[in-house]
């Protein structure tokens, strides 16, 4: 797939989905059928005014509608932003599973080649300074006893 992840989504709804408060209330209104700003906000450890402020974030990208129910606003969600939200988190799924999988077989390709080729060599190692030394001490104590 060699659409870009950026053309997947559209980040307005996603900042929307992004916030857990304004999933919760997604939920909600789900399960109850529609809601208005005080009854979410009975069941959210959030105000009234909080509660607003969310639905007016989720009816800018269409998530939830609203029709005049006394002096308040009922909100359900709509059924076909949130199937083209989900539709898109599907898709950068996808999108991403196949990165992932280009990795995996660059990542195997390099691992065969370095099973498959001679190592060169190496040379010894010098040995370690004893204990409490290190090579900087033991250095500088050849040199005194050199003198």
């Amino acid at each position: 797939m060699s659409t870009r992840l950026a053309e997947l989504v559209d980040d307005d709804l996603w900042s929307a989905i992004g916030d857990p408060t304004r999933r919760r209330m997604l939920d909600l209104l789900l399960v109850e059928g529609g809601g208005t700003a005080t009854t979410l906000g009975r069941q959210l450890p959030v105000s009234r005014q909080a509660v607003a402020k969310h639905l007016d974030v989720l009816d800018r990208v269409g998530l939830v509608s609203a029709t005049a129910s006394g002096r308040e606003r009922r909100y359900r969600v709509d059924d076909v932003q949130l199937a083209r939200a989900a539709a898109q988190l599907a898709s950068v799924g996808t999108a991403w599973d196949a990165r992932l999988q280009r990795i995996k077989r660059i990542a195997e390709a390099i691992q065969r080649t370095h099973e498959e080729s001679p190592r060169p060599p190496q040379p010894p190692r010098p040995p370690r300074p004893p204990r409490g030394e290190s090579e900087h001490t033991s250095r500088r104590q050849s040199q005194r006893e050199g003198e």
